[in-house]
Formats: structure tokens, C-alpha cells, sequence
């Protein structure tokens, strides 16, 4: 259920892959600002306040490359960064479920990611990230069913794994297996990693370089 193995030449590629330079490219607001799709491109998203920013600077070994805020929900347009010195997009997605959003600005969200996840023909995988002490939540669900309707292959990231009892994580594992079975979009190994840590970053930095390719 967990991330499959990977060899020890694979964690390496992955280590290697994302220690390369990696800077800020544009923030797209509007699906017109978007850059050439001339590269691999994956995506992370997930619910406001899932440590979405904290994974992503763990995971390419910044500090503040993706900023996190005491404001959650600031995320507020697809900030595309540059990984790999030209390899690779990365696209930080304007979280959701914050409640402190206004419906307009939100629906104005979910309208552009909709839109830029059903015409991006160069997106090789959405990160879906979820909090390990809450499990899948509604708000999930509806992405999970938004990423099945544009046929785009997403993985289940669970952050935060040290906060949680080993025993509870496995449950919370039981729990995702069986909803994964009725999202046919969804990729059937999860990764459970910690920011803090550094759980299952190499694993998940193994995975980013074998899609550069494909």
C-alpha cells in the first residue's frame, strides 16, 4: 500500500534530481499565462494548512522556495517553478477547504485548476496530499473526483506521519486503500512522509525523477 521499494540507484537519481537547481517561474492566474508545455510537469495540491509548502521545500532541500504562511490559503494562483535547471515544471496548486475564503474567490479557484488540470497534456502526475491524522476528508474526495474526470493520474501523499501512533497511521492506510479502488485515476501506492523528519522524502524524490521521462 506504502511507497514500492526502490533501489539504492534510484534514491540516489531521486536525491540527485531534486538537489539540482530549482527557482521560482511565474504565478498563472489566468490559463493564458500558462508556459510552454515543452517538459515533464507534476503538481501538488491538497487541503489549506496540509503542510503542502513544507513538503515541497523539504523535498528539494529549500527553506523558503515555497512559502508557507500562518495564513492558510494564501496560495492563490498556480505558482510553476523551475526544477532541474529546465527538466522539469513543478506547480504549487492554491490549496482548498479554507473556510475564511470567500465562495467566489474559491469557485474562482477550483475553475482554473479544473480547466488548467483538463488541458495540460505534459502533467505526468498530481500529488494529492493529505493530513495522516485526518484521513481523507469531503473536500478531498471532491478533487480525488475531479482529478478521475480529467483522467489525470494523481498519487496520495500523507504528510505529517510523525504526528500520528503507528497503529493509527495503519489505519488511516486501510482507509485510503479502499477509497483508492472506486477512483480510477488514483495511482495505488501512497507515500507517507514528514516535513520534519524527513520520512519517506527519498522515496518520493525517487518518484518525481522517474517521471521526467514519462
Amino acid at each position: 500500500m506504502t511507497s514500492a521499494a526502490f533501489s539504492a540507484e534510484e534514491l540516489e537519481a531521486g536525491r540527485r534530481f531534486c538537489a539540482r537547481d530549482i527557482k521560482f517561474a511565474l504565478g498563472v492566474a489566468e490559463l493564458v499565462q500558462l508556459p510552454p508545455a515543452d517538459r515533464a510537469e507534476i503538481a501538488f495540491c491538497g487541503r489549506s494548512n496540509v503542510g503542502k509548502s513544507s513538503l515541497i521545500n523539504a523535498v528539494v532541500n529549500r527553506k523558503n522556495l515555497a512559502r508557507a504562511s500562518a495564513e492558510p490559503g494564501r496560495t492563490r494562483e498556480l505558482n510553476y517553478f523551475d526544477l532541474a535547471e529546465g527538466q522539469m515544471w513543478l506547480v504549487d496548486l492554491p490549496g482548498f477547504g479554507y473556510a475564511k475564503v470567500s465562495r467566489s474567490q474559491s469557485q474562482k479557484w477550483t475553475k482554473l485548476t479544473q480547466n488548467y488540470l483538463r488541458g495540460r497534456v505534459n502533467l505526468r502526475r498530481v500529488f494529492l496530499l493529505i493530513d495522516s491524522r485526518r484521513g481523507i476528508m469531503p473536500t478531498d474526495i471532491e478533487t480525488m473526483k475531479m482529478l478521475d474526470t480529467a483522467a489525470v493520474i494523481y498519487r496520495i501523499v500523507l504528510t505529517k506521519a510523525d504526528k500520528v501512533k503507528k497503529s493509527e497511521l495503519e489505519k488511516t492506510l486501510e482507509a485510503i486503500s479502499l477509497t483508492l479502488k472506486t477512483h480510477p485515476a488514483a495511482y495505488p501506492d501512497v507515500s507517507v512522509t514528514s516535513s520534519e523528519t524527513g520520512q519517506g522524502l527519498a522515496e518520493l524524490r525517487a518518484v518525481i525523477a522517474s517521471l521526467v521521462e514519462g
